[in-house]
């Protein structure tokens, strides 16, 4: 049985994740830690402090603020044990302390926590080896209308699986309305739309003068994401020190 400590655990996704671990038989949250400890419904032991943590556990899932991080991870070094970072907009300075402690212990991180999400990175390097440059390449994301940035960061990461699969640079071109001339072949296009409650869709085409490839991922509830983080926990238990992402767990998988 992997004990997990859940840091973050009384926020939407923390409270996700301790629901859905209900359901395996392999695993189970024996801590967790938050700023707010709001206990409501949780029957396990929360830390105000995480190093006040008396409780054993196996591993550590992060889903927090960035700015909660670096506390986590001073336990993770304590214990010497791995932790799973799902933590988004984490500063330069605490990505740093991050890359330190994967040489101590073993750190998974990704940009997206969706197992889905990552094949469709696969195939998508996959499909750009096999169609560029006999076509053009646009990206295409959708969500809800509280988001902030635009393109999603998964957008820009799958640009950057597109690029690292292509010989020269690519460009990537948020604004046609300014742009008055013809598409370039080396363009990515990429094109954001906010409406709704949209969760998260990422759409990839490749358009050629003959047909069309379209790759497509849309995540149906956020669970998606705390379904990835228990699989990310369960791999990375055992490993060395090191950095590990969702891109191992998929390459796994095509093996198969």
């Amino acid at each position: 049985m992997i004990k997990i400590f859940m840091n973050g655990c009384c926020g939407r996704m923390g409270r996700v994740i301790g629901n859905m671990v209900k359901e395996y038989d392999d695993c189970e949250i024996v801590a967790g830690g938050d700023v707010v400890a709001t206990a409501d419904g949780i029957d396990f032991p929360i830390f105000t402090n995480p190093m006040d943590c008396d409780v054993d556990f196996d591993v550590i899932i992060d889903f927090s603020h960035f700015s909660a991080v670096p506390a986590i991870l001073e336990l993770a070094l304590a214990k010497k044990k791995p932790i799973v970072v799902c933590t988004t907009a984490i500063p330069a300075e605490t990505i740093e302390k991050i890359n330190e402690a994967a040489k101590v212990i073993p750190v998974f991180k990704s940009a997206n926590m969706s197992v889905g999400m990552n094949v469709l990175f696969e195939l998508v390097r996959q499909a750009t080896k096999a169609l560029y440059p006999g076509c053009d390449i646009e990206v295409v994301e959708a969500h809800h209308n509280r988001k902030l940035d635009a393109p999603s960061g998964t957008a820009m990461t799958i640009a950057d699986v597109i690029q690292g699969s292509i010989d020269g640079d690519m460009e990537l071109v948020y604004d046609r309305h300014s742009r008055s001339e013809k598409r370039k072949p080396n363009e990515i296009g990429m094109s954001a739309i906010r409406g709704g409650n949209i969760v998260g869709d990422h759409d990839v085409y490749f358009i050629s003068d003959e047909e069309t490839v379209k790759i497509s991922h849309s995540a149906h509830t956020r669970d998606v994401f705390g379904r990835g983080a228990v699989t990310a926990a369960k791999y990375v238990v055992g490993k060395e020190p090191g950095m590990y992402d969702m891109e191992m767990i998929v390459s796994e998988l095509f093996k198969n």
